[in-house]
């Protein structure tokens, strides 16, 4: 797929361009902002930007994929995009929208890199970008139309039946289309795009699991606050905390993501830290619902038992399956909550099926560290599942 020419070229420059990634994605985000500011409204995340997650995400996807294109110079890496496909579509990605970057990310490189960055060497790094645009672009043609959606026309107007605070800093919402028409088809795991006008004018988007089975006509969405009111990491979480209400009307996108639960009969892991716990609830109610069989095992770890979003569902809906059972970690007061371990997830304690599929989702260093336990305890890396909330940098953490 990636020609020998390029191939020898891109094996060359890669340390070089590699280790200027950041200062590349630094500049070519600031570059395009200043002269297309239409792409912060309603496009890319702000909060991203600022704490610089965005930056490093891409930098890693982009380091990733040549990588994985030397080591296979025949074959287009497009598991690797996978994810992304997911976030871009449910964001309203189009097609034209690569020739954009591709303008202002060719520019900082040749700004940044100077001289080093020849007319073949450019076609090189050329040649990967649209080998990895062109993998992108077909993936969500076939995501849009899975969903059946117009590419970048994906939103649809849903209204608040009913606001449930879950803890001091939690709050779910369940929604219903707002035309009466059914839900778009989902399914346990996946997220959907709220899009919010901001107090300044500026539409904002965040992906939020959807914490309950994908139904015909209801759909939850368990929001936790990101506290430091104005900041832009915690804009929106904070907006609908303080003025979503039963009635208001929200704008959400269809809803995608990879990481679904399977529909084997093989034991299964839900291991959760935080708010990672909203996409294992709507797995579990899922599982309820279909009378499901299969052995599950329930593994949380939060701050305290106060602290633990949606932890009367979780109860019920195991009591619900026949061989189902469930592990709690809290930091502090595991007293107040029965049968529950003090501390951090620790694996050792417990006796796991080798053969289990295992999904994680929490803030990334939970997931590596419960990843690494698994691996230790025999789980074999291919049954391990990980949701990131916000940019993916696992890949870029790797590649660092």
């Amino acid at each position: 797929m990636l020609s020998a020419e390029s191939a020898v070229l891109i094996r060359a420059t890669l340390p070089a361009v590699g280790g200027a990634l950041d200062e590349i994605t630094t500049r070519f985000y600031a570059t395009m902002f200043a002269e297309r500011p239409e792409l912060l409204d309603g496009m890319f995340n702000r909060g991203n930007q600022a704490g610089g997650t965005q930056r490093r995400a891409l930098a890693g996807s982009i380091a990733a994929f040549a990588g994985a294109l030397l080591a296979d110079p025949d074959t287009r890496p497009d598991t690797l995009l996978a994810r992304i496909a997911h976030k871009h579509v449910s964001v309203g990605v189009t097609d034209d929208q690569y020739t954009i970057v591709h303008k202002y990310l060719f520019a900082a490189i040749a700004d940044v890199l100077g001289d080093a960055v020849t007319p073949d060497v450019t076609a090189a790094w050329d040649e990967v970008y649209w080998l990895m645009a062109g993998g992108l672009i077909a993936q969500e043609a076939r995501l849009y139309l899975e969903a059946q959606v117009r590419p970048g026309h994906t939103w649809r107007r849903w209204t608040v039946l009913e606001r449930r605070r879950e803890t001091p800093d939690t709050v779910s919402f369940l929604l219903r289309p707002a035309d009466g028409a059914p839900a778009p088809r989902a399914r346990a795991g996946q997220y959907v795009s709220v899009r919010v006008r901001m107090p300044d004018g500026v539409h904002q988007l965040r992906q939020y699991s959807l914490s309950s089975a994908p139904g015909d006509q209801l759909r939850r969405i368990t929001v936790k606050r990101v506290i430091g009111d104005g900041a832009p990491d915690g804009e929106v979480s904070n907006l609908l905390h303080h003025t979503l209400e039963v009635g208001d009307e929200l704008t959400l996108s269809a809803p995608f993501g990879d990481v679904v639960l399977d529909d084997t009969d093989a034991p299964l892991v839900l291991m959760s830290a935080g708010i990672g716990c909203t996409p294992m609830v709507a797995m579990l109610e899922h599982l309820a619902a279909t009378a499901s069989t299969r052995p599950v095992t329930v593994l949380h770890a939060d701050r305290s038992p106060a602290d633990h979003a949606l932890r009367a569902d979780t109860h019920r809906l195991v009591r619900a399956l026949p061989d189902a059972r469930a592990t709690f970690w809290y930091e502090r007061d595991a007293a107040a909550e029965a049968g529950s371990r003090a501390g951090l997830i620790n694996l050792d304690v417990l006796e796991l099926p080798a053969d289990a599929s295992v999904y994680l989702c929490g803030p990334l260093p939970f997931m590596r560290e419960a990843r690494a336990q698994l691996l230790r305890g025999g789980t074999p890396a291919r049954n391990i599942r990980y949701e990131v909330f916000g940019p993916d940098l696992w890949l870029a953490d790797a590649t660092a």
